[in-house]
């Protein structure tokens, strides 16, 4: 099993060598958008496929179908290189600073069924196919199109544009205006008639007034009022930035702060009512632990979640990225943090029906309150994500050196990748490192931190492990028992793992030392066939090696 870990991870290793051509593409995209250092940094122009990066979405096949890139602050060009793309049918925007000309090479997408560029600063032609995309907007461009062309600047409902004749709109909204007439009437009575009832609608429109309709314990917040809790969602307000989209610091018109989180792969109208299940499924997981959704927005292309503001930010951030004057996590702290996490997702497993699985446990995703207790946040939002994509394979959600290697493999995620994730984060806690480091690779050292913790605890070095800012200030009979759960956690299979209940009582002293005594005894018999095996590779190396050598020196 070991073996199949080891195979499992060069595997992974290995995809960052021969990028395609569709890879090519978008990196020559990213480049052409002058996209910053922290903007679609997990785009590698080294990967085999671009298939797990941010903002792009393929079908079973591999192939890019959708690329999402509004709102970004880009401010550059669109790079003739989009005509590799052949598969894609979903091209989005809008809402940068892009300038130029839209490339000839577009117009040969002959999958592109959506094609959304507005609100740039784009001018000269619109190549003639385009016009022919079911759905399209050119518009806040300097392009031809519009009032004194020949075709309009966004396409209309039915996919092509036409000139409508006036009648027939006239006719068109005073049918409508009768149909609101009865329906309002109609609702009307039933409302009367099922006084104790009452189901909102999740829908946001440009321009409408600020109400705020409770769902539950639950808020909703209009666009205009985000937008200016975070002052026009200014990247200097940026709290951090993933695969979900970036969290925004904001404050409200009452003083309270908070943190936006502006969903990202979110440009279509569809799926309103799958967010309304997703965010109410959400909203019901209370626990101290978990971070709480205060409300939510949304608009006919943005969602968007409101939480509470943590002020001492993310574990990740207090082990690495402290500013000069702040302190570091005392062990303390760090055993809390610890235990804390574990009550967080043994909640999300074993007491919500259904129950919820978090995908991407890390120390960049517990936060910590004014009393630096552990808040679990990001839980369920990869679902959120998800909901649109039906005719998509669900992708890989998580961080590399965090997804366990059955996720990997597999692509099927369970509470058991919640429970290797966690083992990881207590590495972190302990260590203060990250899962993956390639500095490690000068010292001829382990670039995965599991393997590299490993090695130190088989040659019982644990204080070489330990995080040396916090200078011998911590217990080792504790480091060696949070150590202890971090590696009973994260066995290669996932059925060995321990539930997340199991992980709570032995952080509190309860049957860690039966678990470990009996770990022990299977992983000494695994690396004892580990190297059995090997020695017998090795032997069958040398004799080949000896027999021909036999053979080259007999007589000729």
């Amino acid at each position: 099993m070991e073996l199949f870990f080891a195979i499992v991870i060069l595997a992974c290793l290995h995809s960052f060598a021969l990028p395609d051509g569709q890879g090519d593409a978008l990196f020559a995209l990213k480049n052409s958008l002058n996209a910053s250092n922290d903007q679609l940094a997990d785009w590698n122009q080294y990967q085999v496929s671009p298939c797990i990066w941010s903002k792009i979405t393929c079908d079973d096949k591999g192939n890019v179908i959708m690329v999402s890139l509004s709102n970004m602050g880009f401010s550059g060009i669109l790079t003739p290189r989009l005509g590799v793309l052949k598969n894609v049918n979903t091209l989005f925007l809008t809402q940068n600073n892009l300038t130029g000309t839209i490339p000839q090479s577009v117009s040969s997408l002959q999958n592109l069924m959506s094609l959304q560029l507005a609100s740039n600063g784009l001018t000269g032609q619109v190549p003639e196919q385009l016009f022919q995309v079911p759905k399209y907007n050119f518009t806040g461009n300097r392009l031809n199109c519009g009032l004194n062309f020949s075709h309009h600047c966004e396409s209309d409902s039915g996919g092509s544009p036409s000139k409508p004749k006036i009648g027939l709109v006239v006719g068109i909204a005073g049918g409508f205006l009768g149909i609101l007439l009865l329906g309002g009437s109609v609702l009307l009575f039933w409302r009367r008639r099922h006084k104790g009832y009452r189901r909102e609608i999740f829908v946001d429109v440009v321009g409408e007034v600020d109400r705020r309709i409770p769902f539950g314990q639950l808020r909703r917040f209009s666009w205009r009022e985000l937008q200016l809790a975070t002052d026009n969602f200014s990247e200097k307000n940026v709290l951090g930035q993933g695969g979900f989209g970036k969290v925004y610091k904001g404050v409200l018109n009452d003083g309270t702060k908070v943190a936006v989180k502006r969903l990202a792969d979110y440009e279509s109208p569809g799926g309103d009512a799958a967010f309304q299940r997703e965010v109410e499924m959400i909203s019901v997981a209370v626990h101290r632990n978990l971070l709480r959704l205060i409300g939510f927005c949304t608009t006919p292309t943005e969602r968007l979640l409101v939480y509470p503001y943590m002020q001492n930010l993310s574990v990740a951030y207090r082990l690495r990225e402290l500013k000069p004057g702040e302190s570091v996590l005392v062990w303390p702290t760090r055993k809390r943090v610890a235990l804390g996490t574990a009550c967080g997702l043994e909640y999300l497993h074993e007491h919500c029906n259904p129950k919820i699985i978090h995908r991407d446990v890390k120390a960049a995703n517990v936060l910590l309150d004014e009393d630096f207790e552990a808040v679990v946040g990001d839980f369920g939002l990869a679902k959120l994500v998800d909901i649109n994509k039906t005719n998509v394979t669900t992708q890989v959600r998580g961080t590399m050196g965090h997804i366990a290697p059955e996720y990997l493999s597999t692509g099927k995620s369970s509470e058991k990748t919640d429970v290797f994730g966690y083992g990881i984060m207590l590495l972190e806690l302990v260590t203060g490192q990250r899962a993956i480091d390639f500095s490690r690779l000068e010292e001829e050292d382990d670039v995965l931190l599991l393997d590299h913790v490993k090695k130190l605890q088989r040659e019982k070095r644990l204080d070489a492990i330990v995080d040396r800012n916090l200078n011998k200030n911590y217990d080792m009979d504790e480091v060696e028992m949070m150590i202890q759960v971090a590696l009973l956690c994260t066995q290669p299979s996932p059925e060995e793992h321990p539930a997340m209940s199991e992980v709570v009582r032995m952080l509190e002293g309860e049957g860690l030392a039966e678990r470990w005594e009996e770990w022990q005894h299977v992983e000494v018999n695994r690396r004892q066939e580990y190297e059995r095996l090997q020695r017998r590779f090795d032997w069958g190396e040398d004799s080949i090696f000896n027999q021909d050598a036999v053979e080259l020196s007999g007589g000729r």
